[in-house]
């Protein structure tokens, strides 16, 4: 029996919002919203599962921090996860701005006049 894939338009593409790719690590430019058939190009993992998302947290009940997301077991397939929220990029000192932001937000809420 042949089987036929639909032919999708690429979400991969230059100048899209960069990814890493959490299975390979690879860095991707996602140009459009990811679908539950895309795949890493890399590895041909599932881009739209758990472990993609901004809100995947291991140490979290039910390993997501978006509390009223249904309760997903398969974390590395593809699901329909309303709550699903492409995480960014690890490289690039994210965190060390975000930390430095929030500090400074801290100083200016408490700063005497």
């Amino acid at each position: 029996m042949i089987q036929y894939k639909k032919k999708r338009k690429s979400v991969l593409e230059a100048g899209g919002k960069k990814m890493n790719c959490s299975f390979c690590h690879e860095i991707l430019n996602i140009a459009e919203k990811v679908n539950r058939t895309d795949t890493c190009p890399h590895c041909d993992r599932d881009l739209r599962c758990c472990k993609q998302c901004k809100y995947f947290d291991p140490s979290a009940y039910n390993e997501c921090r978006e509390v009223v997301a249904d309760r997903i077991t398969e974390k590395e397939r593809a699901n329909f996860c309303d709550y699903f929220v492409l995480r960014g990029s690890k490289r690039g000192g994210g965190s060390a701005n975000r930390t430095k932001d929030a500090k400074q937000a801290l100083e200016d809420l408490f700063k005497k006049k």
